[in-house]
This record gives C-alpha cells, sequence and structure tokens, in this order.
C-alpha cells in the first residue's frame, strides 16, 4: 500500500503523478529512485529542459506544455536509434493549482502511455521566477547500435524528415505582426501546433539506426544543427535549399516575401530528423521511412573540407545566412 503523504510536495505527487507512473520500476513513486531492467541492450540517456518565456509562452494550454517537454526528449531518442524505455521529471512551479496541473498531468500520461515511455519518478520545487520543466528520458538501442552525430563520410546523402520551419512561424503567429495578418485562421492554428506540440519521429528509430550514418534532430534549426552533425563528423555539406521541404503556408509566405529563408531553416523547434545515409542505401531509407508514414527528402550531399555548410539557392548561388540557429547564450 502507498505511504500517507506527509508534505505539500507529497500530495501533489500523490494526487498528479502517482496514477500515470504505472512502471513497476517506479515503485508508485514512494522511493528515492527508480528502477530500468537490463534487457542486454544499451541505455541511451538523453535530458532537455523548457522553460517559460523561451520555449512556451506563459498563456500557452498546459496540456501542450506537458506534450512538448516529453515529446522533445523523445526527438532526441529516435535520432539515436533508440527506443523508449522510460523518463523522470522535475518541475518547478510558482505554485500548485489543479487548473494547471491537472490538464498537465493529464497530457503526459496520455503522451507516456501512446510512446511507451512510462514516468518512473523526479522532483517537484517551488520557484519564484518562471515555470520550468525538466524531462531524462532513457532509450534502448541494441549494444553499439546508438546512432552519433560524427559518423557522416563525403559522398553521404543529407536527409530531413518531415517540413522544416513550421514551427518557427508558428511563434511568429503568436507573437502578432505580418506573419499572423498575412495567414488565415485554418493556416495559423495549424502553424501554431506545430510549435506547441512537436511530432517525434518515435517510428523511424530503426531505420535511422539501420541506415544512416550520422543523425540528429532538428531542434535549434536546420542550419545550426548540420554544422554541429558536420563539425562532430569532421566533414562539410552543400545544401539545395530549393529541396528543403516546407509546408504550403511557408511556402506562400516566401513567395510573398512576408518570411525569408533564413527565417524557416534558423528558427528552431522543428524536433525533425537530420541525418546523413550512404548514397547505396538511400533507396532503402526513403522506402522504410514512407512504410512508417514519415516522408523524407535528400537536400544536399556532404563534401569533404571543415568549412560551414553552404546553402545555395536555385540557381547555385550561394545565401549568406546572418544566423544559422536559435541560441540560448
Amino acid at each position: 500500500m502507498a505511504s500517507a503523504p506527509t508534505s505539500g510536495e507529497d500530495s501533489l505527487i500523490a494526487r498528479y503523478f502517482s496514477p500515470i507512473a504505472t512502471d513497476p520500476g517506479a515503485f508508485n513513486l514512494d522511493d528515492d529512485a527508480a528502477a530500468l531492467r537490463p534487457d542486454g541492450n544499451d541505455i541511451v540517456v538523453t535530458t532537455d529542459a523548457i522553460v517559460e518565456g523561451v520555449h512556451f509562452l506563459p498563456d500557452d494550454p498546459p496540456d501542450t506544455v506537458a506534450r512538448k517537454a516529453l515529446r522533445v526528449n523523445l526527438s532526441d531518442l529516435a535520432a539515436k536509434g533508440a527506443v523508449p524505455a522510460g523518463f523522470v521529471l522535475t518541475l518547478a512551479l510558482r505554485d500548485t493549482g489543479e487548473t494547471w496541473l491537472k490538464p498537465f498531468a493529464a497530457a503526459l500520461g496520455e503522451d507516456a502511455g501512446h510512446y511507451g515511455c512510462p514516468l518512473l519518478g523526479g522532483d517537484t520545487v517551488s520557484t519564484p521566477g518562471p515555470l520550468m520543466i525538466s524531462i531524462t528520458a532513457f532509450g534502448r538501442v541494441p549494444p553499439g547500435r546508438m546512432v552519433h552525430r560524427s559518423g557522416a563520410k563525403p559522398g553521404d546523402r543529407v536527409l530531413v524528415t518531415g517540413t522544416i520551419g513550421d514551427a518557427a512561424l508558428g511563434l511568429a503567429v503568436l507573437k502578432g505582426g505580418k506573419v499572423h495578418a498575412a495567414l488565415s485562421a485554418s493556416a495559423r492554428e495549424r502553424l501554431i501546433g506545430r510549435y506547441r506540440v512537436p511530432q517525434p519521429r518515435s517510428g523511424l528509430a530503426a531505420v535511422v539506426r539501420d541506415h544512416a550514418s550520422a543523425a540528429m534532430d532538428v531542434s535549434d534549426g536546420l542550419a545550426g544543427d548540420l554544422t554541429k552533425l558536420c563539425g562532430a563528423s569532421g566533414v562539410s555539406a552543400v545544401i539545395d535549399v530549393p529541396s528543403i521541404p516546407v509546408s504550403d503556408s511557408a511556402r506562400d509566405l516566401l513567395s510573398r516575401h512576408v518570411a525569408g529563408i533564413e527565417t524557416l531553416i534558423a528558427g528552431g523547434d522543428d524536433y525533425e530528423i537530420l541525418c546523413t545515409v550512404a548514397e547505396d542505401r538511400v533507396d532503402a531509407f526513403v522506402q522504410a521511412a514512407q512504410r512508417a508514414g514519415v516522408t523524407t527528402s535528400s537536400i544536399g550531399m556532404v563534401v569533404a573540407g571543415t568549412e560551414a555548410p553552404k546553402f545555395l539557392d536555385g540557381q547555385g548561388g550561394e545565401i549568406v545566412l546572418k544566423r544559422r540557429s536559435y541560441s540560448h547564450f
């Protein structure tokens, strides 16, 4: 039988989070730690925090905040070829009112069940400052099979899933201004959804593991994250900008010069998978991704060198970027 709550924190945990900590290794959140059962796989560990006013807006719905907090970590696991195993949660809260916590916990539990990533434990603290949600997620991958950033080789193709730039445009919509004014209500809602609720490519974990030479998720912007991947691999890349997949709404804004390509490829929060694949494995990768229901696009080539990747327009001219990614500092 679970022990009776002895403090406000215990009561909060018992009310909102114990009901969704259904994995036996969570021990009903009654202990100081959780246990992950060994099964012969390597354990992949990733952590991401989201902060009010930085990664989500103060008036964002609590259910979308919960989903984003978990999904940005699931995106990292997918890019490493790992299947979710569980997560721990740290919450820094200003208050513990039911209006915010109840839908937050409900959405977190729904996503934990949907993605097979159970809550194992964590911590709750009070703060006078902005809300902060930090999640550390664990995944499983066959021994020695985690996909690193450092495996790209000259001649590999550069591929990306989904579409790029919608989340940055969604944030621009929420902030008002010319992007908001230029779109229909339905287009605004679609873009806001991409910003608030990422779609981690968890179904591609095995595909990435079997075919990619290097991979990471696109969190800070395609241009900047590709630069990081190339740096880790000791290579460069040439990207055909017209091949970068964008949504109809993004294409419309580009065509009317309401938004520029730099906004799309340097804005961040896409949470798509960016990977490099040897030429003789590209078709197999694309077909496997299609079977998993995920679209992929070839956007360029890995080349020898250590300079930053080049982004070329439709005429082969280099596009000079003032910035390549979102930066916290």
